[in-house]
């Protein structure tokens, strides 16, 4: 199951990057290249970075000019996050590519990779969450209300987990199809953002 290799990848991934807690150090990934736990680990690891520059933008005190320019490196962590979902579905299309899909096929309301997507992030708030729950220097009534939404994400996991478990099997089979549409982000293309091309 796709999903299990998945959620192990990522838990890695996270771990592996917290032995250093450092936004840019360089990723070391172990898998070999041509696998899809290659593009999971990176994938994940693109995914923590950006968190922890999300956290950091979002101090009170950070200085504006500073501000700005995190602001715009999450910009452009963030075309690299969606170039890696669609490279990640890459891999499903050829995988896929000689299923003929049964004539009653749908298609999903997300590809696979933007699924898997939405487990990466959801690892990352699960490991996130049980550290609120474990730090020594919180109340017990804010571990007790960290402990509650960590189960929801939890069976969140599990529910997600599933579904894409069960939408690969579906692809697989011809029940359904892939139809993958790029994202197209306009914000920096300097040819679509008009506060970009009116500045040239």
């Amino acid at each position: 199951m796709i999903s299990e290799l998945a959620n192990q990848v990522f838990n890695q991934a996270i771990i592996d990057y917290h032995q250093f807690d450092e936004i840019d150090h360089p990723i070391a990934n172990p898998y070999e290249s041509n696998s899809i736990a290659h593009l999971l680990y990176q994938k994940n690891w693109i995914d923590t970075a950006q968190w922890h520059m999300e956290d950091v933008v979002r101090n009170p005190q950070i200085d504006p000019a500073e501000g700005l320019q995190w602001k715009r490196r999450i910009d452009a962590q963030n075309q690299i996050r969606t170039d890696m979902v669609e490279y990640i579905d890459s891999y499903f299309l050829e995988k896929f590519k000689d299923v003929t899909a049964n004539a009653n096929a749908t298609v999903n309301t997300e590809s696979p990779a933007w699924a898997i997507d939405r487990l990466s992030i959801l690892a990352l708030k699960i490991f996130h969450m049980q550290e609120e729950v474990n730090r020594p220097s919180a109340t017990e009534a804010h571990k007790a209300t960290c402990q509650n939404k960590l189960d929801v994400l939890l069976t969140q996991r599990k529910d997600l987990s599933q579904s894409i478990d069960e939408l690969l099997e579906d692809i697989a089979a011809g029940n359904k199809y892939m139809k993958v549409y790029k994202q197209m982000k306009m914000y920096n293309d300097p040819t679509l953002n008009p506060v970009l091309y009116n500045k040239a």
